[in-house]
């Protein structure tokens, strides 16, 4: 799925800063548990590094929109970041590796909708809701390229201003385009939260 594109000098999201999540994750010795609340706990560090990976994209997007940053290397660093956090990943456990594959799931569907959306390839007056639905379509049909190319668009709605609507969130049939827009909702939330991201530099060190 990985494009060939030049590689550029960039402080958004570095290997090192993945590597630091994975050594965190390894070492929180997650396991699911009957108590929700002890795995919730536990399982909080898989929603901070999903938050870390998406704030650097934000980022990115902000350095774009801004005009500090031309599309073409505004997509090759998101694609970049795409890269580094989807390689696979080598076995921890069964209930990490789970959670893993969850995060790194969820976050095609955020890459997705950042290239989509700089890149400027969706229509403003899409619904929502239609989106979804054919997405789940191609999805129960196979046509996984297709289904993320719905979700992409989506995603690029919610980052130009709108909203995910609840109501098409509920329900959804368990699998990919559910786990995409997973991602889709950490976009949403991540702009909802601080804006601190759009004057960043870029340049700090993750955790």
């Amino acid at each position: 799925m990985s494009d060939t594109h030049e590689k550029i000098d960039h402080e958004f999201y570095t290997k090192e800063r993945w590597s630091n999540w994975l050594g965190q994750v390894k070492e929180s010795g997650f396991e699911f548990k009957e108590e929700e609340e002890n795995t919730g706990k536990e399982g909080a560090i898989f929603v901070s590094m999903e938050d870390d990976i998406i704030l650097a994209c934000l980022k990115v997007i902000a350095k774009y929109e801004n005009k500090t940053l031309p599309l073409d290397d505004a997509i090759a660093i998101i694609k970049d970041i795409r890269d580094i956090t989807l390689e696979e990943v080598e076995p921890v456990s069964e209930d990490i590796d789970m959670m893993l594959e969850s995060v790194q799931t969820a976050l095609a569907g955020s890459f997705a909708a950042c290239e989509c959306y700089i890149a400027g390839d969706f229509d403003k007056e899409s619904s929502i809701e239609d989106l979804i639905a054919v997405a789940i379509e191609y999805e129960e049909a196979e046509d996984i390229d297709s289904a993320i190319t719905c979700i992409a668009q989506v995603g690029a709605l919610i980052l130009d201003g709108k909203n995910l609507p609840e109501a098409a969130m509920e329900d959804l049939p368990y699998g990919l385009v559910a786990e995409w827009l997973d991602g889709i909702d950490s976009v949403e939330a991540a702009m909802i939260g601080a804006d601190g991201y759009k004057e960043d530099d870029g340049e700090d060190d993750g955790s």
